[in-house]
């Protein structure tokens, strides 16, 4: 591994996010002027990869190049060998050649006091590594894919993008917990925010659809997906503790234990039940939102207990973050597959655009807004528009 080797501006940027059992990759063109954004060529995805046997997606737009969709693929088995099948099929199916790949982006969930994107190198890998503790889902699948593509395309630049970077802005006393700070400091044990990729392609998103500059605006915006969370921006910046509503998929706890290390914590049976034996598929047997609120409408008392103690945590926090920005608030913003797609916004699934005004009455000056989320762009974005990562031209 190396330090930041400048690329041209030619040929692509890969945006991979790794999930704790799933992959999403996109291939963006690289424009030459940094002011215009990267265009997507095509997009492909990974399901199931810890349960197998995995499903691979994969489509190219603007083109003749077959389709796949949810095809099992029994030779995946981790990460690595999921990015490596992808390779392979990015090669033989659209017929494009893997070391036009100049830049590679990496969504890490936990970056610990990183402020910034950073190349990897040694040390910055083994730093994440070192973090995998705090976000044991996430981090270690983001390093087994860094580490495939530091392997198989090494002229590229694997560049890791974090979550926490956009919470960096959090006021200490909302960030700390009420321990000792000597071990807290050493141990970084403090709040540091979820999906803050997500986050920071909201805000943008939503300051130009409102036409105002993110810096005035005020936003209570939520990410409801497998994992969920809510999120309070003031004057354009992360100010209120961005709260994880639970890991709803297989988890409910806000910690999660290194399973070698709860033994020497004496972890009660409890706090395992919570961390591990949780969530939607405990309560309901899917990990199917859609399915569980069809079920709720259908008179389905564990579905109805799942929907509401979901919708009743949404309410809380926004009720509490409106009160922390004094009532002086642009908009609540719906994301992530929940947010994005539920029975209230039927009518967005079939329109073109990112952002959508789904406001009873229109005329308000508060709006409920849902915003499709694209933390794989956000990611090439930041990358085409920083420069030291590129060559510099005269």
């Amino acid at each position: 591994m190396s330090d930041i080797t400048q690329a041209p501006r030619s040929g692509y940027i890969l945006s991979c996010n790794a999930g704790s059992s799933s992959l999403k990759i996109s291939l963006y063109q690289i424009n030459a002027s940094p002011v215009e954004p990267p265009r997507l060529i095509l997009v492909s995805s990974i399901s199931s990869i810890t349960a197998p046997p995995a499903t691979f997606s994969f489509e190219r737009l603007s083109s003749s190049t077959r389709t796949i969709k949810n095809e099992v693929t029994p030779s995946v088995t981790d990460h690595a060998s999921g990015f490596a099948h992808f390779l392979d099929i990015l090669q033989t199916v659209a017929n494009i050649d893997k070391t036009k790949i100049v830049q590679i982006c990496h969504r890490v969930v936990h970056g610990g006091d990183f402020l910034e994107s950073v190349v990897i190198s040694d040390e910055t890998y083994h730093h994440i590594e070192k973090l995998s503790d705090l976000a044991p889902l996430h981090n270690g699948a983001a390093l087994a894919v860094i580490k495939s593509c530091i392997s198989v395309l090494p002229n590229a630049n694997s560049i890791a993008f974090f979550d926490t970077a956009f919470h960096r802005s959090i006021p200490s006393h909302i960030a700390s917990y009420a321990i000792d700070q000597t071990v807290a400091k050493k141990r970084g044990l403090k709040k540091y925010g979820f999906h803050g990729l997500s986050y920071s392609f909201i805000l943008r998103s939503v300051a130009q659809y409102l036409d105002k500059p993110a810096t005035s605006l005020n936003l209570i915006l939520l990410h409801l997906g497998s994992g969920a969370s809510v999120c309070a921006v003031k004057g354009g910046h992360s100010c209120i503790d961005p709260s994880l509503i639970f890991h709803y998929t297989n988890k409910a706890g806000r910690i999660s234990h290194d399973p070698k290390v709860a033994t020497q914590l004496h972890v009660t049976q409890a706090e395992n039940i919570l961390n591990s034996k949780a969530g939607w598929k405990s309560l309901t047997g899917t990990t199917d939102f859609g399915l569980i609120t069809r079920r709720a409408q259908e008179g389905s008392e564990v579905d109805k207990l799942a929907f509401n103690l979901f919708a009743d945590r949404i309410l809380n926090y926004i009720g509490s973050y409106h009160l922390k920005l004094d009532g002086q608030m642009d908009a609540i913003v719906f994301s992530g597959g929940i947010g994005e797609r539920n029975e209230a916004n039927q009518s967005v699934d079939s329109q073109e655009g990112v952002v959508f005004d789904i406001t009873a009455r229109p005329t308000e000056t508060k709006k409920i807004l849902v915003c499709r989320t694209d933390e794989q762009f956000e990611m090439a974005l930041e990358c085409s528009q920083t420069g030291k990562f590129w060559e510099q031209t005269p």
